[in-house]
């Protein structure tokens, strides 16, 4: 029970668990606000999933957009499966309790995997650069090796740098609370906790979220500027307007994406947000993109869109 507690102002000496309260302030509300993060959750594993079985079966989807697109979706996945369970039973049967190691196991794959992701929009980006303003050489670019080392790359780098964010907390031994005021693991939720110097956490976390986020996003629109000047010198409008709309399920997903990744990032570290406030918004964050992406996806591209009504209406045909 959360009554059963120490208070805060004891020390605790290399903690073996954690107590994860859920939503500040929002305590009384939590079981309901599970409902509806539970169907969020549902969508994305299921659309993610569809997405899984469509696109290698699909031969006219083996191209470098769709590749990537179903690595975003397995990392969706991944996602989901990292904050549901936990967030869930918090929510709904009050297990605030997660051993330590389990907590920094949790935060290393939730932002290793936050990485993967922006990873993956820059590699979707630098496809839709090649494909619109040096088309011919789209298929001799991106070959099935090329597509193979960037998605490595993309899943070494996230795995390397945030690394170093559970190794760094590990080196730290007291800590003036165990309590993290939210629904997951978060690094800086849980480096706050500590009353050791924090100085070079807070930095590696920065250093960390430019390396990935930051990077990702200047060159993601580094791609769209040359992307839009060679569009708007198309001569014919319709040239333009098909050109520009391969574009515009990967912006949509990399708006929701980055515009959410970083009111978190730096509410957390820099704002004055309502605790209930942030957490929820950090939690829509990296749920709501895996439920969306499937659907932008599967509405804007046709073969999806039938293999989807198949899959749906061979299984009506069979309840029948």
């Amino acid at each position: 029970m959360m009554s059963s507690v120490k208070p805060n102002n004891m020390s605790y000496l290399n903690p073996r668990t954690v107590i994860l309260i859920g939503i500040p302030g929002l305590e009384h509300v939590q079981f309901w606000i599970g409902f509806p993060f539970f169907v969020v959750c549902f969508v994305a594993l299921l659309g993610n999933i569809i997405l899984l079985i469509i696109i290698p079966a699909e031969r006219s989807l083996h191209q470098p957009m769709y590749i990537f697109l179903a690595v975003l979706a397995a990392t969706d996945i991944g996602l989901c499966a990292a904050i549901a369970p936990k967030m869930l039973a918090i929510f709904w049967f009050r297990a605030y309790s997660m051993a330590f190691d389990a907590c920094l196991a949790q935060l290393f794959f939730i932002h290793s995997l936050q990485g993967m992701e922006s990873g993956i929009l820059l590699a979707m980006a630098f496809d839709r650069y090649i494909a619109i303003c040096d088309p011919l050489r789209h298929t001799s670019i991106l070959t099935p090796s090329i597509l193979g080392r960037m998605i490595v790359v993309v899943v070494v780098r996230a795995i390397v740098l945030v690394g170093l964010l559970p190794t760094l907390i590990k080196r730290l031994h007291l800590f003036h609370s165990i309590q993290i005021a939210h629904s997951y693991c978060e690094h800086m939720a849980v480096v706050k906790l500590a009353a050791d110097d924090v100085r070079v956490n807070k930095i590696c976390g920065l250093f960390v979220g430019f390396s990935i986020l930051g990077f990702d996003m200047i060159f993601i629109l580094i791609s769209y500027a040359l992307i839009f000047q060679a569009v708007f010198h198309l001569q014919q409008k319709e040239a333009r307007i098909k050109a520009f709309n391969t574009c515009t399920a990967h912006i949509f997903v990399f708006l929701e994406f980055y515009i959410l990744a970083f009111f978190s990032f730096f509410s957390h570290r820099f704002g004055h947000v309502v605790p209930s406030t942030h957490i929820l918004l950090s939690t829509i964050y990296l749920l709501l993109p895996p439920a969306l992406n499937p659907i932008v996806y599967g509405v804007k591209n046709m073969v999806i869109r039938k293999r989807v009504a198949q899959i749906f209406l061979l299984n009506c045909g069979c309840q029948k």
